[in-house]
């Protein structure tokens, strides 16, 4: 069953089980104990901190690990804010940064700080003239990742690393996605990781602080891990989360250009292949495994079910497929179409013979999915009918159902003539918008609505 979600969590590394089933023999003892299984425990610790300090381009006494890449995320934001307090009180992010990121930001909001968030262009990434210009006096930190989580696109580190320096600002690099493919660009100050993501064990994150950062570890003081990770350390983990990166950089450049290959063929032959997709993220500056697609009149929830039916585990990078009924926050701060996306993460080892099942069994399970919802068919082409506005009631109702709605009776409206749309479901703001730039509809905007909700107006111009 091909696995084609290596961007929520790659399949353990040959060298990882290696690593983890032999330290587990030698690594159980507490490292800090002066005794012979203590020493021995001491070095499999010191020389997983070399060899993942060697790989993020640290000095091994600025690195830590911790239980996981949120928890180094939430040490990280919280320390260097702490640090800096008397510099100021504002975060500067990203508005496409991974949820520990935001949530981080919340938290420091809750507590009386100022967050600030960029935006990001159609592409996913931030300008760096305009994530310079966020930066000010009192700025304590700002926060960047290295390449999305949800579309893959690579942020501009070098130029964020120049405008932060120049403004005597700390950033800290997010580079969960992007450590196994390669180094970070240098001039960081603060650098986190996840192990998972690379082929390591969960719960291994790594945290790299900068000598001269100022940093104040927050909670309760803890003699491990430099004070910035208390708890007794899962050596085996760390022990095959360091061995696995090391192992997966060595591969980087090979593999990483043979799923490009395989990445790039997505990309091309799904829009070809189905009617109706939006392929999302930047076309050049990505990572190499990782391609995300959305496809109009389809409810995300279900497409994704049914190509788990066909053996392709995929995933959303819209929370459409869950409970909270609402698109991404990168989808959102992208502007871009939210209905049916599906982010395909090749791993390591993807065959091209995956790949084009892949591709022969996407068509089918998309127009499954369209009929069932009724979805209008792209040959159908209704003739107009005497002019006059009109109302579509979809209030209650939700993705992708009022665009659906729609697409259906925008052919009886004379060229010129509007459709107004009522819905309460926050993904029609993204993908009323994406649907009027895909078929060549005009979009002229929104207001709120005496029934409730919001009212979506078009007007055809096709």
């Amino acid at each position: 069953m091909p696995y084609f979600d290596a961007a929520s969590a790659a399949p353990l590394h040959p060298v990882a089980r290696q690593a983890l089933l032999a330290s587990l023999d030698e690594g159980w003892a507490d490292p800090a104990r002066l005794y012979r299984e203590g020493r021995r425990a001491r070095l499999l610790l010191d020389a997983a901190r070399e060899a993942a300090a060697e790989a993020v381009g640290a000095r091994p006494d600025e690195l830590v690990f911790t239980p996981s890449g949120t928890r180094a995320v939430h040490t990280g934001v919280a320390g260097a804010l702490a640090g800096r307090r008397r510099a100021g009180d504002r975060l500067v992010v990203s508005a496409v940064e991974h949820s520990s990121v935001l949530y981080a930001g919340e938290a420091h909001a809750a507590a009386g700080g100022t967050v600030t968030e960029v935006p990001v262009g159609r592409s996913g990434a931030v300008d760096p003239e305009v994530f310079a210009a966020a930066l000010d006096s009192r700025t304590a930190l700002a926060a960047l990742q290295s390449a999305n989580h949800e579309v893959g696109t690579e942020q501009p580190v070098a130029e964020a690393v120049a405008a932060c320096r120049a403004a005597g600002v700390p950033l800290l690099v997010d580079a969960a996605q992007s450590l196994g493919w390669g180094p970070v660009p240098e001039g960081w100050s603060l650098l986190t990781a996840s192990a998972h993501k690379w082929g390591g064990p969960a719960g291994v994150g790594l945290l790299a602080v900068r000598k001269g950062v100022r940093f104040a570890p927050q909670g309760p003081a803890d003699e491990r891990e430099s004070g910035r990770a208390p708890g007794f350390e899962n050596l085996p983990a760390i022990v095959a989360a360091a061995a696995s990166l090391r192992a997966v950089r060595a591969e980087a450049a090979a593999e990483g250009a043979r799923l490009r290959a395989l990445v790039d063929r997505i990309r091309a032959r799904v829009p070809e292949l189905v009617p109706d997709v939006e392929v999302v993220g930047d076309p050049v500056r990505r990572l190499p495994h990782l391609v995300t697609f959305s496809c109009l009149y389809v409810d995300g929830e279900t497409l994704l079910s049914e190509l788990d039916r066909e053996g392709f585990s995929v995933s959303s990078g819209s929370s459409c497929t869950s409970a909270t009924l609402t698109p991404s926050h990168v989808l959102r701060a992208m502007g871009v179409l939210s209905e049916g996306n599906v982010r395909v993460s090749l791993p390591a080892g993807t065959t091209e013979e995956d790949v084009d099942r892949f591709l022969t069994v996407l068509p089918g399970v998309v127009a499954a999915v369209r009929d069932r919802l009724g979805a209008p068919r792209p040959e159908a082409a209704p003739a107009a009918k005497p002019a006059r506005s009109l109302v579509v009631d979809a209030l209650g109702r939700r993705c992708p159902i009022p665009v659906i709605e729609l697409a259906r009776v925008i052919g009886e409206v004379p060229v010129g003539d509007t459709v107004t749309v009522l819905s309460d479901d926050g993904a029609a703001r993204l993908d009323i918008p994406a649907w009027c730039e895909m078929r060549g509809q005009e979009y002229v905007g929104e207001e709120p609505s005496p029934k409730g909700g919001t009212a979506y107006v078009v007007r055809r111009v096709a």
